[in-house]
């Protein structure tokens, strides 16, 4: 149900919207103590290494552990009002944008909209297009989960406020650059694997054997958000590096900080201290959420479809009898 059905024809594109919007807002609840890991383990200079000293995280359960010692079980949800906003607007505009572009190619040209070529392309597209509008809830999100005690800002509206004071309306688009160049294949990726995998799944389970679609649906975007996480992951980590700049003495609390004047400073930065693994710093967390909330996205999004056709296949069976 994910994309335009010419056979189906059950979601427009408001519907599309609502249904994403309602899975992004259940998939972030459950993800973000994975997303605050994440976070703190890409915007860390140090080796994620229980053998450097220096080193404040060094491994998955070592960090939840320190975490809810040092700043409590809220902590794991740090940043959570900007990430429900940017869960909720990036649910909305991607998957009305993917119905949309999907309908529109299968309308205009002769690919056909299940086709997971198609997928990808408007997959990437609709992604670009959800960036570009929750880019400043995203660097909003990022700060507050990056800080430390004594927390730099207070409130959403005071970190607003402080942030386009002290460092101008251009700093709620740091990392924009890297976001987009990665988004497009990441999301794309997604998308086409997904239906890849949607179309695997019905060739190898016999008729008989196919109930439980949901489960399905889970699985396929778990094994897409894996795929495609690991072949786009870097992008993501110089997107934090750079979203975290001018925020440095809120970060002394957890090491080392740096300064990039750009996304191929903070290649070269990375390359110079960190070695090729400073690439993947975090990956382990993040294939985790990617698994979890990819899954959980698609989950919800195709369940909170199936309902809205539900619910509409009721109304018209009630009109006709009445």
């Amino acid at each position: 149900m994910v994309g335009y059905d010419p056979e189906a024809k059950c979601v427009s594109s408001v519907e599309a919207a609502a249904a994403g919007s309602a899975s992004g807002l259940v998939t972030r609840v459950l993800v973000s103590p994975l997303d605050v890991i994440k976070i703190r383990f890409q915007l860390q200079i140090e080796q994620l290494s229980s053998r450097n000293p220096g080193s404040k995280y060094h491994g998955i359960l070592q960090a939840v552990q320190r975490i809810f010692q040092e700043e409590g079980l809220v902590a794991f949800w740090k940043g959570h009002v900007p990430a429900q906003l940017l869960s909720v607007g990036y649910g909305a505009v991607q998957f009305m944008a993917f119905e949309s572009l999907t309908k529109l190619v299968h309308i205009t040209t002769s690919y056909n909209a299940r086709d997971s070529f198609v997928h990808f392309v408007c997959g990437g597209l609709a992604a670009c297009t959800a960036t570009v509008a929750v880019q400043p809830v995203d660097t909003l999100r990022t700060r507050f989960a990056a800080q430390g005690e004594p927390k730099i800002y207070r409130s959403l509206r005071h970190a607003v406020v402080t942030m386009y004071q002290a460092e101008g309306p251009r700093t709620f688009y740091r990392g924009l650059t890297p976001t987009v160049i990665a988004i497009f294949p990441y999301a794309g990726l997604q998308f086409s694997f997904y239906n890849i995998l949607q179309q695997f799944s019905e060739w190898v389970i016999p008729a008989e054997g196919k109930k439980g679609g949901n489960v399905k649906n889970l699985v396929c975007g778990s094994c897409a958000g894996i795929i495609s996480k690991t072949l786009t992951y870097p992008f993501d980590l110089f997107k934090k590096r750079l979203q975290v700049g001018g925020f440095e003495r809120a970060r002394a609390a957890f090491g080392q900080v740096r300064i990039y004047r750009g996304l191929l400073d903070c290649v070269r930065q990375i390359v110079r201290e960190e070695g090729p693994r400073g690439f993947f710093k975090g990956l382990s967390p993040s294939l985790l959420k990617a698994a979890v909330s990819t899954g959980l996205v698609f989950f919800w999004y195709e369940l909170f479809c199936s309902l809205l056709c539900a619910l509409k296949n009721t109304d018209s069976t009630t009109r006709k009898e009445g």
